[in-house]
């Protein structure tokens, strides 16, 4: 919107059909007094009238009638209340006929310091009408079945397509209801649904049914239904209208989608092969088929090999050597089975040999002929059994797991008078492939299982120190043979300056993936907390490991097997000199901490999202330990128990280590049993850590003035201190080269404040505290122009030393073993 400017091409007018486009309104911009300030070329367009004709002028002489004074006050009052305002109003075209707009008028607004008024039109046009022929023609060929019922309930309309749907001739329904017609849907449940709709005037949509119809008597049907009454001019109701739709497809997908996620809870419950072959029987059994039989190779039942047929053992017989793990049928005792459980069996739907267990695809025969002349000389007795008892379809799926062949599971209709179609064939792959993923497991989980639990045994620390921090116990648990050993783990590391780094995590998954993927995300944890990082930044560094190995594994193809997935983790850092405790967590469960007095409690920590997500913040928190507080770390297994209440078993753990007085390892062990008295599906870790504060006889500190001559002075303190605490004179001498060097080299490159901190823990430990933030580095130690002074000395003389970040800035340590 501009004021006068030079005339230009009209736009484009919109299209007819464009009744909600508003990119070619007319616009204008008025003043308080009705003086046209702005005009577009849309309102050119519309009234005719170029910006330059207009603008300054009183937008009053575009109006077809006289104005209304107390209307035009009323819309103003309006808009200035900060409402708007519609409505129609004619105006006059420059050409002198009359136009009747659709006009709006926007809230008040300032513009240059006066008051001014947006206001925008567009042409009144004629709405489209829908004439009776079209309408007609709508209704009977809708896709939808459509009839109209009179309060009696009998057919008095209805269109084309459900006449169809029924398989009813239009004639023979008028004036009949729909009980009458079609005894196979749920008559008496649908005429019930249109007593209420006209008892009521309220509709009932979307009711789902199923039946049979004339147009396709052999096949069950699925139908959707919505009723609505139909009221007339005194609104009395005068007859229902229902609307109904096929949805066989769709409910049909949906039935065996709810059959698939029924079969992963009832199939693969035990880690047992036989049972597991049972499992699949009995829940095929009605729901699927008449009559199931599992039949499995014998390596698979005795354990012995793989399985599958090896390379070296020549070529596979045709009749492979199975043994009958399962059979289910509707009839008592399973009359229709040649051979019973536990048998030899050789049975392989004519003319197919061993590859089809191998290699081959599942098998269908829609419509099975006992007169085939193949099944007549193959397999005579079961051809016998076919005619006898009216077995009319079947599929044969080959059970393979891993690239493994086990065997091959038969379904078989004979009452049920529909035939197997392809969408059965693929219910019956993804159950017989659940079931054989269920009977590869149970063959491989012992051997899994061992070495797992041996991998994540030698992968937790064989031995943990808090030094004179904290005193540490820990206990782990593996989970049950069924449920695999986890990836639970824990670990205790020392940091400078007398600190102690706590770690417990949880790894997706279960077996030998996740005690390896344990063991990389430990030594990723050790290595990220020897860079001195704080915990949320630890954590952050952690899930980029985690992303970085998935993707990895991703790009090293299907061939390269995932060990990463995901994980939980909290990581936190204990002062003894401060008492005070930083944590993070990755979406794990928080620490409990238990007073001296005993009382138990769960810090809050912002949870943060699970190792390997992504593009999620972590977040730490601080609390102050008073000496001797109980800290303890743990895995989900240890509160989840068999009620799998979390908070539950929060509280039940805060009061099994309220006890006092219990040496720690002793707590520990008693904790686990009390919390986890029977074996448990996931493994459980717990770390108990008591707390020391390292007393101000074993810390000293000083300002460091930025004057050169305070390196004597402070030189000299250092070597009284380490004196009074009786180091040595060696140690007292190193002590006073390290901090001659450190003092040094931060007066020339640090950034004030700077102090200096002695620690007499097990090492004894001298810092410079300082609020840059610029690491100094090794490499640079031997030229005094680098930024590197003195540390390539200090280096030399202490057992280690680094650089960690504060909020304050950094910290230079170095750490010496006391004799």
């Amino acid at each position: 919107m501009e004021p006068a400017r030079e005339r230009s091409a009209a736009p484009r007018p919109g299209r007819p059909g464009d009744l909600f486009d508003a990119s070619t309104d007319a616009a204008a911009v008025l003043s308080e007094h009705g003086v046209v300030v702005a005009w577009t070329r849309s309102a050119e367009a519309l009234l005719g009238y170029p910006a330059p004709d207009v603008v300054g002028t009183s937008a009053a002489r575009l109006l077809a009638v006289r104005g209304d004074p107390a209307r035009l006050a009323g819309v103003a009052r309006r808009c200035r209340a900060g409402n708007g305002w519609s409505g129609q109003i004619a105006v006059r075209h420059r050409d002198g006929r009359s136009l009747v707009i659709q006009l709006r008028v926007s809230a008040s607004f300032r513009m240059g310091g006066a008051e001014c008024f947006l206001v925008s039109a567009r042409e009144e046009r004629q709405r489209w009408t829908m004439g009776q022929s079209v309408l007609d023609g709508f209704l009977t060929r809708a896709p939808v079945g459509m009839a109209v019922m009179d309060t009696e309930l009998r057919y008095v309309w209805l269109n084309d397509t459900l006449e169809r749907l029924g398989g009813v001739p239009r004639d023979e329904r008028l004036g009949r209801r729909l009980g009458e017609l079609l005894p196979g849907l749920e008559a008496q449940t649908l005429e019930g649904l249109m007593r209420k709709v006209l008892a009521t005037g309220m509709p009932v949509t979307d009711y789902e049914y199923v039946g049979w119809s004339w147009a396709d008597p052999h096949r069950r049907h699925a139908y959707t239904a919505s009723f609505f009454p139909l009221v007339d001019a005194g609104d009395a109701i005068t007859g229902v209208c229902y609307m109904v739709q096929d949805v066989t497809e769709r409910w049909h997908a949906r039935q065996l989608l709810t059959m698939v996620n029924e079969a992963a809870a009832s199939i693969g419950r035990t880690l047992d092969v036989m049972r597991t072959a049972q499992e699949l029987a009995d829940f095929a059994v009605p729901r699927f088929a008449d009559f199931v039989i599992v039949d499995l190779l014998e390596p698979v039942l005795s354990t012995e090999g793989h399985g599958a047929w090896l390379s070296d053992a020549g070529p596979a017989p045709a009749r492979p050597v199975m043994r009958r793990a399962a059979l289910r049928s509707v009839r008592e005792g399973s009359p229709e089975a040649v051979v019973q459980i536990g048998e030899r069996v050789d049975f392989l739907p004519p003319p197919h040999d061993a590859h089809l267990i191998i290699d081959g695809e599942p098998l269908l025969i829609p419509v099975l002929d006992p007169s085939d002349k193949l099944w007549a000389t193959r397999e005579p007795e079961r051809a016998a059994r076919i005619r006898e008892y009216g077995m009319h379809s079947l599929i044969a799926v080959p059970m393979r797991a891993r690239n493994t062949a086990l065997g091959l599971t038969t379904f078989v209709r004979s009452l049920n008078p529909v035939s197997f179609g392809p969408d059965d064939v693929l219910l019956a792959r993804e159950l017989v492939g659940r079931a054989a993923v269920c009977v590869d497991n149970a063959r491989r989980y012992t051997r899994e299982h061992t070495a797992a639990v041996t991998l994540q045994r030698s992968l937790l620390p064989a031995a943990l120190t808090g030094g004179t921090a904290l005193e540490v116990a820990s206990s782990y648990l593996p989970a049950d043979p069924s449920g695999g050993v986890g990836g639970d783990w824990f670990d205790v590391i020392p940091l400078s300056g007398a600190r102690v780094g706590l770690v417990v995590g949880d790894m997706v998954g279960h077996g030998i993936t996740a005690a390896a993927s344990m063991g990389r995300l430990r030594t990723g944890v050790q290595a990220l907390a020897a860079m001195e990082m704080p915990p949320d930044e630890l954590l952050a560094h952690l899930d980029d490991l985690v992303l970085r190995l998935s993707d990895e594994e991703s790009a090293a193809g299907p061939a390269a097997r995932s060990t990463v997935i995901g994980a939980t983790c909290l990581y936190a850092v204990y002062d003894p000199v401060t008492r005070r405790c930083a944590m993070a967590r990755a979406g794990h469960p928080p620490p409990v901490v238990v007073a001296p007095d005993g009382h138990a409690c769960f810090p809050e920590i912002p949870p943060g999202p699970p190792l390997g997500l992504g593009g999620m913040a972590f977040e730490a928190t601080e609390i102050e330990l008073a000496e001797n507080s109980l800290l303890g770390l743990y895995t989900n297994g240890l509160i989840e128990g068999g009620d799998h209440d979390v908070e539950r078993g929060m509280a039940r753990l805060g009061e099994v280590l309220g006890r006092t007085g219990e040496d720690l390892d002793t707590l520990c062990a008693s904790a686990v049993r009390q919390l986890v008295p029977v074996p448990q599906p996931d493994d459980v870790a717990l770390l108990l850590t008591r707390t020391h504060a390292l007393g101000a006889d074993r810390v000293a500190s000083w300002d460091v003035p930025p004057d050169p001559a305070a390196v004597g002075v402070l030189r000299a303190r250092a070597t009284r201190q380490a004196e009074d605490w009786g180091l040595g004179e060696e140690l007292a001498l190193t002590t006073e080269l390290v901090v001659s060097e450190l003092v040094t080299n931060a007066l020339r490159y640090a950034t004030p404040p700077i102090r200096l901190r002695l620690l007499r823990d097990a090492r004894l430990t001298c810092e410079v505290s300082d609020a840059s933030s610029t690491a100094p580095r090794l490499r640079h130690a031997r030229s005094t122009d680098e930024g590197g002074r003195g540390l390539f000395l200090v280096a030399q003389l202490a057992q280690r030393w680094g650089t960690r970040y504060t909020a304050e800035g950094k910290v230079i340590w170095a750490e010496q073993e006391i004799p």
